[in-house]
């Protein structure tokens, strides 16, 4: 049973749902579950009222309409249906589990944005599931999500974090909550292959024409605009990516149903940032492979990339021939436009304004000392961001266990330095500092927070992690602890998903 929000003093959400208009089959109309005892853990205020919404209001009624308990006036509550590629293997109905499109707003800068319920309960795609989330993985999303924003990653945001009140039973009971999604869209290469597999061109098209219109206007009067719309996804996901390795994330998890039609970092069950830098780092349980490794991330874009491809080519050209060359034309160069937004960012991390030949070699150098010596990812840099006097390179080479391979790249670096004109040191350090942060969201400082909420009900930890993390560039003395790498009994070495 849902119940109607009381709209005679307020209507915090002013819903305009274009994704409920489409053909049925691409949804299913899908109300909430009702929680036991909701309680509102967190919202963001300053999310929302960039959304339009009624702050307010939301801090009245909150806990309820997280929860799922009171659906607001102009909602058209659905589950999205999708496929997708789970780790190389094609699963043709996935769709959402246990996430609920409340709907769709338009934000104060004109952009359309979903608001989705995440952990709400059973949907027509749960297969088998309770549809339900536990508060862990609800603070992890929170958390993570507001990190990449604050570290200028594109990604889906957090609006809100619910307890229901009630457990969830998983290897252990836990306590259940519920995570309030906002993002440009929660389409995915997934939902592309769904129609595809029913051999149902009039879907993709429907659906490419709806992605078009809302994601990519631009591309309307394009000669092919379905090429067209091929290849700025492509273009997206590799600025994305690169994105992705110059912070030392791993997703985890990056199946063709997690990744965006829109360019956004979507779902963050198993994810984790590196500590010490290595390219082969793999943190999800669920990966034991290694598929989803740092170094894989780009190849594995790639490949998720061409099975969108594969679903659009009837729409390319009705010549099976060649619509598939205008397909590979455009896969092929994927990975040299990732190739150029990787080293424009790590040119950028070591400060270098102008380009030379060598630079990428100068680059692969450190990265190889940073893990020969486990040097940390972040901490390196941010030290790199400062070096200068003897003091400050000192700072540098104490994040390498054996610091001699980086005492000689520092000699490299800073010939190549003396060549890059036209900035003064104190330019190089202030344009290093905004690229590499002092912040990221450590691993064990998540698992800290987690484990004083979920055992204590004490979420001073989570509200002190997100405070730091809003300003993950800047320097905070009174937070240098979050800096430091973990010590050997505090680092996590394996990360879960949440369902």
């Amino acid at each position: 049973m849902t119940f109607a929000l009381d709209t005679s003093t307020s209507r915090p959400f002013p819903f305009d749902n274009s994704y409920a208009r489409l053909p049925q089959q691409f949804f299913t109309r899908q109300a909430p579950s009702q929680a036991a005892e909701p309680w509102l853990i967190k919202l963001n205020e300053p999310l929302a009222e960039e959304l339009g919404l009624d702050v307010e209001a939301l801090k009245r009624d909150g806990a309820a309409i997280f929860s799922g308990n009171l659906v607001p006036e102009g909602a058209d509550p659905l589950a999205m249906a999708y496929a997708g590629h789970q780790f190389g293997s094609f699963v043709p109905l996935l769709g959402d589990g246990r996430a609920i499109l409340l709907g769709e707003v338009i934000d104060r800068n004109g952009q359309r944005r979903d608001i989705q319920l995440k952990g709400a309960g059973q949907t027509a795609y749960s297969r088998r599931g309770d549809g339900r989330a536990a508060l862990g993985p609800v603070l992890r999303e929170y958390i993570v999500s507001e990190a990449m924003y604050a570290l200028g990653v594109p990604a889906t945001r957090a609006l809100a974090a619910v307890s229901t009140g009630q457990p969830v039973y998983r290897e252990s009971i836990l306590p259940g909550a519920v995570f309030t999604r906002v993002a440009a869209s929660h389409i995915r290469v997934g939902t592309f292959q769904f129609f595809t597999a029913r051999g149902d061109t009039d879907g993709v098209r429907a659906l490419a024409d709806y992605v078009i219109d809302r994601h990519y206007p631009e591309l309307k009067d394009s000669d092919n605009p379905y090429l067209a719309l091929y290849e700025a996804v492509c273009e997206r996901q590799a600025a994305l990516i690169a994105r992705w390795l110059h912070i030392g994330f791993i997703h985890g998890v990056m199946n063709t149903d997690n990744m965006t039609i829109s360019g956004e970092t979507i779902d963050f069950g198993p994810c984790a940032f590196m500590d010490e830098y290595h390219a082969g780092t793999v943190f999800s349980s669920i990966d034991q492979g290694g598929r989803y490794a740092y170094a894989n991330q780009p190849g594995v874009g790639q490949w998720n990339l061409a099975r969108l491809g594969e679903t659009l080519l009837p729409l390319f050209d009705a010549d099976a021939e060649k619509a598939v060359e205008l397909a590979n034309s455009v896969i092929q160069q994927y990975g040299e436009r990732f190739q150029i937004h990787w080293l424009r960012g790590m040119r950028e991390k070591i400060g270098l304004a102008t380009v030379e030949d060598g630079d990428l070699d100068l680059i692969q150098s450190l990265l190889a000392a940073m893990q020969a010596s486990q040097a940390d990812f972040t901490l390196a840099f941010r030290r790199l961001s400062d070096a200068g006097s003897a003091d400050e390179d000192a700072l540098f080479l104490s994040t390498f266990r054996e610091p001699d391979a980086a005492r000689e790249w520092l000699a490299r670096w800073r010939d190549r330095l003396s060549r890059d004109e036209g900035r003064t040191e104190a330019d190089r350090r202030a344009a290093m500092r905004v690229v590499n942060p002092a912040f990221i969201p450590r691993n064990h400082r998540i698992e800290q927070a987690i484990n004083a909420a979920v055992e204590d009900a004490d979420f001073s930890l989570f509200e002190a992690l997100l405070s730091v993390l809003a300003k993950p560039y800047d320097d905070q003395p009174g937070f240098v602890a979050y800096m430091e790498r973990p010590k050997p009994e505090e680092r996590v070495l394996q990360t879960f998903c949440g369902t």
